[in-house]
């Protein structure tokens, strides 16, 4: 087949990409009309399904009937829209020649728009634009559509690139048309857009007879294959058998192997095949030390493929063995040991993450993008049988020409008019700046600030409940920049549990006065445990655990049963950025409880009189 395509499908988190992709294979016929598919087709992780968003770049491959070019085919990268799994998407754009820019004909551009199309940009890519969700009754594609044109100018675009192709897409039902008014029946305008404005992969006239070479651009580790290092081959034909080396950005040799399979993307399946043409993306097992941004090459060749290097981390949490005294009765994995094979295992096939072990060695300081990234990662392994103890995260500073810098995030928020003064005030006073403020339409407004990471670790619950539920925010790395001092920390203390066994319901109900509880009647507590939080800033050390004095007097109406105010339940990641130094998360398959670091209470106050 003669004819060959690599794009990549990027945009903002929840613009639709992978409906898109879904539409996509199925009228190529990648994907029987009568086969079962399962909606967000490549979104196959539990989690990305749960949550609707896409964690893993991956690719598809789907064929298409041209009516000016026949057969063809045209590989297809869908990537993440989260800022937290950005590192994915920069090497992606590295291997393909094309991409389509997909924005929601509503909303806009929005912040992770802007960083995956400036990545786009700078690599001399010339984007699609794609108008999706144009049958939303509130959609302004014309508005959306000047906006995109100012992000292009203002990200410094070329001619070329400010003259790009725009369509008008419902990825959800199916179609996409060059004009609004156009017959809205199938995808064979974007498929014809792809084939006449991407070009097909850049290869020397001989590529086919030069030694192999290829850019490792994304890493899998397998059960049964061991690593997966997939990319698109610059010249050469890999096949089974075949010895190889791998070398870094420096070009220095980092191991010599044997591929053992060479698989290639047709539809939804990856397929062993024998060989493949230069030009095409593919993936090869074989390798045990190669990873993300390696040259994987014959063995006569001893220069590198130029490749990016990785972005560093920008926070960090500890995750250790759980230790609670009710360890061990909801997990399996709850050894040191096979905590430490599981983070290791993970690093391997994700280059985004470090794992680093603690002096003492039973504990792991794991780095990564974000709250998001990390929160993930743990809800992997509790959901594996793990139990964990979780600190709270911290963010990676910097230290350059004797100045501390730390990681800086531009923060978009679309919020209505009314609560915009409660959300500037709150992130102005976490050493915020507002850099831009701009009715947003609808009767919203869009603020743009800058602030440090650390500023936003904890307040998406805060946010919530200054915005009534109806705020957006949306926040991507901008750059190491000076620290911006200390910040106020959590204003209440906490309800900490003074003895062990099964809270009861009287005498939760004597401590709602007290403030906001966390757990309900009949759960197992310890002493040190957190089962609320304080009005007050003090800690508080409470008994829920006492049962009403029985006597022998029974008037009528007495003994109704209490009635207690729900308590307060938590997410996982709302668990961990709510916590403070000195307090953790016990994560485990079925609970996540709060809890101090020093159940004893003599011992508490020994460490708070030496770190005070």
């Amino acid at each position: 087949m003669s004819v060959l395509r690599n794009i990549a499908i990027i945009a903002h988190v929840d613009h639709g990409k992978t409906t898109l992709v879904d539409a996509l294979l199925r009228q190529s016929g990648a994907v029987r009309d009568n086969a079962e598919m399962a909606e967000r087709a490549m979104d196959s992780n539990d989690i990305e399904r749960e949550r609707g968003i896409t964690i893993l770049a991956k690719a598809t491959s789907v064929e298409w009937t041209s009516p000016k070019r026949g057969e063809t085919r045209i590989n297809i990268v869908d990537t993440p829209g989260h800022a937290d799994f950005g590192g994915e998407v920069e090497r992606i754009l590295s291997m393909v020649d094309g991409c389509v820019l997909l924005v929601d004909a509503d909303e806009g551009p929005m912040p992770q728009t802007k960083f995956v199309l400036s990545k786009a940009l700078g690599l001399g890519l010339q984007p699609i634009v794609v108008l999706n969700k144009v049958d939303r009754p509130t959609a302004d594609p014309d508005r959306v559509l000047d906006e995109a044109f100012d992000l292009f100018a203002a990200l410094g675009a070329d001619e070329e690139q400010l003259d790009f192709p725009s369509l008008y897409a419902s990825g959800k039902e199916g179609w996409a048309d060059l004009s609004l008014d156009g017959p809205k029946k199938d995808l064979s305008a974007l498929f014809e857009t792809i084939l006449d404005r991407v070009p097909a992969p850049a290869l020397d006239e001989d590529a086919a007879t030069q030694p192999f070479r290829m850019l490792a651009t994304t890493l899998e580790a397998d059960p049964f294959l061991g690593r997966i290092l997939t990319g698109r081959i610059v010249s050469g034909r890999p096949e089974v058998g075949q010895q190889m080396k791998a070398l870094d950005i420096e070009g220095t040799l980092v191991e010599q192997a044997r591929i053992s399979k060479v698989l290639a993307f047709r539809g939804l399946k990856r397929q062993p095949v024998d060989t493949a043409e230069p030009g095409d993306i593919v993936s090869i097992a074989g390798f045990s030390k190669a990873s993300v941004s390696n040259t994987l090459c014959a063995p006569e060749i001893s220069t590198p493929l130029p490749a990016r290097p990785i972005d560093p981390p920008t926070l960090s949490v500890t995750l250790a063995p759980n230790d609670s005294p009710l360890a061990g009765r909801e997990g399996d994995k709850v050894q040191s040991r096979v905590i430490r094979e599981r983070l290791f295992r993970q690093a391997e096939g994700d280059v985004a993450i470090r794992v680093t072990e603690t002096a003492d060695k039973d504990a792991f300081e794991v780095a990564g993008r974000g709250e998001l990234q990390l929160g993930v990662l743990i809800e992997n392994m509790r959901r594996e049988g793990f139990e964990l103890s979780v600190s709270r995260p911290r963010v990676l500073l910097r230290e350059e020409d004797g100045q501390v810098l730390e990681p800086i995030e531009e923060i978009v928020i679309d919020v209505d008019e009314e609560y915009s003064g409660a959300v500037i005030d709150t992130l102005t006073q976490r050493k915020c700046e507002l850099r831009e403020m701009k009715p947003a339409g609808g009767g919203k407004t869009r603020l743009v600030l800058h602030g440090p990471a650390r500023a936003l670790i904890g307040y998406h619950g805060q946010f919530l409940t200054d915005t009534r539920g109806t705020g957006v925010i949306n926040r991507s790395y901008l750059e190491h920049g000076p620290h911006r001092g200390a910040l106020e920390s959590r204003r209440t203390g906490t309800l900490i549990a003074n003895g062990s066994g099964d809270a009861v319901a009287y005498a939760l109900w004597n401590l709602e006065d007290r403030g906001t509880l966390f757990i309900d009647p009949g759960t197992k507590v310890y002493e040190g445990m957190i089962i609320g939080e304080n009005a007050k800033p003090q800690d508080l050390e409470v008994n829920p655990l006492k049962g009403k004095q029985l006597t022998n007097v029974r008037a009528a109406g007495k003994d109704d049963a209490v009635r207690l105010t729900p308590p307060r339940k938590m997410s996982l990641e709302q668990a961990i950025s709510y916590i403070m130094d000195d307090e953790l998360v016990e994560v485990t398959p079925q609970s996540v409880r709060l809890r101090k670091r020093y159940l004893d209470p003599h011992e508490r106050k020994r460490h708070a009189k030496s770190a005070g």
